[in-house]
């Protein structure tokens, strides 16, 4: 009796310290979350507020905060606490908040202890500057006001790639950050079966007359385009309260905790894609964040510890799945247009007066190379992203200098999409992820497509309820599956584990493959 009383107080014990280690380790995280945080406001505010002249300055407040967080990840405390609660936690599942939470640190800390801080810092200080430089190169069509800043960017990407390690191609260690067990191996299998089906595709309609789209290029005042846009969003479940929209060169997604999560678009007042379909797809980005625990806010399941960067998304192709399943499964659907067409009108009554929504859905759904991946269709985008995989590879191993970039882009524009290109801006110019130094990150759109069509077909055939309730403009349904599958968990589970526990399987193709056939028969009449 004694004995049990005794090994009764020491359980009691226990308990009653177990789980110090970590709350201090937790409080850590919480630190260099924040941190991360005000780094990222600094960003947005850079590409939608920030005056020219202030990106010099901006860079270093950016560098300095990557220094900052640096030292809470690398510090001997946060060492020390990981190393106990290690230890106070071995006889957890493995899939425990804490578990998952150690294992990301710990992951993280190997990461970074291979990459110099001064690589790094450099690499902050100098983003500020570069998306300065590309924005007047873009504006003035001219690859040389950005050229030494992406041989700054380039060379950086190199080195770190080096630093981190790879067994194969230098590129492999880059996509670690973005999206963890890609390769220019797997990437390769996943492409040569896509380019089968999408030839499929292509072959199909060639000879096919095109609907018109003309009116697509009319007079779309801004403000109604804002008007519309901004209600659809609301729609589909994107919260203003908790964010908000503003314009920008490039459109993006940025968050500061799911209580303050902001999205951009950019306006042509002849020209409704950009705007309409821009702010569907970066609203999906913004629900995915905004819909991540509550107890998930500052926390290992927030934060990515490789990139530097506070978000809930687990990878960056997950994260495409959201925003690419929002536009595209959902916006540009014929159901939707059907149901929200009146509205459209409501705003443009003269533009639109003799344009039926069926005329308006397959405008929208055209299959045409255009020379800008984010106004491209669904059935050529990919070869946007198979062409930036190539042209990225090649930078890294070397095998191409920056100075002979404009001139392969061209050729490789013409090689995926027999197009000619005719200024900069409309080519090698036309995406902000260099001027960041995102080196290995476009595979994920492409992977975000396959995804997105997966998970689409797997509510389907689990839950054809909810595609009802979306026939009907309802989306909330649609909203509470994704949020009970995909956006609740943040970081705490794997692209792969994600798909593996709501779908079955690992990413598979096939499903996007045929959700782009049956688009491009409601459009064209064609049969596969």
């Amino acid at each position: 009796m004694i004995i049990y009383l005794f090994l009764k107080e020491i359980k009691s014990f226990r308990n009653k310290f177990m789980g110090n280690a970590f709350k201090k380790l937790n409080s850590e995280i919480n630190k260099f979350n924040d941190v991360l945080n005000t780094m990222s406001v600094l960003i947005w505010d850079s590409r939608t507020k920030m005056p020219k002249k202030g990106a010099n300055s901006r860079g270093y407040q950016v560098g300095t905060l990557t220094s900052v967080a640096r030292d809470i990840l690398l510090s001997s405390k946060m060492r020390k606490l990981l190393e106990d609660s290690q230890n106070e936690t071995h006889n957890l599942d493995k899939d425990s908040f804490e578990k998952k939470t150690l294992s990301h640190l710990s992951e993280a800390i190997n990461y970074h202890d291979k990459i110099p801080e001064k690589l790094q810092v450099k690499k902050a200080e100098l983003e500020p500057l570069a998306h300065n430089a590309w924005a007047e190169a873009r504006e003035k069509k001219d690859f040389k006001i950005f050229k030494p800043y992406l041989e700054e960017q380039v060379k950086i990407a190199i080195e770190q790639a080096h630093c981190i390690g790879f067994k194969d191609h230098p590129y492999d260690a880059l996509m670690q950050r973005f999206e963890p067990g890609e390769t220019v191996n797997s990437l390769k299998l996943l492409f040569d079966n896509l380019k089968v089906g999408l030839g499929e595709i292509l072959d199909k309609i060639f000879q096919i007359e095109q609907p018109n789209k003309d009116f697509l290029f009319k007079e779309y005042p801004i403000d109604k385009q804002i008007e519309f846009s901004t209600s659809i969003a609301k729609k589909f479940g994107y919260d203003f309260d908790r964010g908000r929209l503003d314009s920008t060169v490039h459109p993006f997604e940025i968050s500061f905790t799911r209580d303050d999560v902001r999205i951009t678009t950019r306006y042509y007042k002849n020209f409704i894609n950009p705007s309409l379909f821009g702010t569907l797809h970066e609203a999906g980005h913004g629900i995915y964040e905004q819909n991540v625990k509550e107890e998930y806010s500052r926390s290992a399941m927030t934060t990515d510890f490789l990139s530097f960067y506070a978000v809930g998304g687990v990878s960056f192709g997950a994260h495409e799945s959201q925003s690419r399943l929002y536009e595209n499964h959902i916006g540009r659907s014929k159901i939707f247009w059907e149901n929200h067409y009146n509205e459209l009108v409501d705003c443009f009554p003269e533009t639109l007066k003799k344009v039926s929504a069926d005329d308006f859905f397959k405008a929208v759904n055209v299959i045409e190379p255009s020379l800008i991946r984010v106004e491209s269709d669904e059935s050529t985008y990919d070869f946007h992203i198979m062409l930036r995989v190539d042209i990225e590879s090649m930078l890294v191993d070397k095998s191409l200098k920056v100075s002979d970039l404009p001139v392969v882009w061209n050729d490789q524009i013409k090689k995926y999409l027999g197009l000619e290109v005719p200024n900069d801006s409309e080519g090698v110019l036309q995406d902000i992820h260099w001027s960041g130094g995102q080196f290995g990150t476009f595979c994920n759109y492409t992977i975000g497509n396959v995804m997105a069509a997966q998970l689409i077909d797997t509510m389907d055939n689990s839950q054809p309820k909810i595609r009802t309730e979306i026939n009907k403009a309802n989306y909330s349904p649609l909203l509470d599956w994704l949020k009970s599958n995909i956006h609740q968990h943040g970081r705490r589970y794997s692209r792969n584990e994600l798909l593996e526990k709501c779908t079955g399987e690992t990413l598979n193709p096939k499903p996007y493959i045929a959700y782009l056939k049956d688009k491009a028969s409601q459009v064209y009449g064609v049969k596969f």
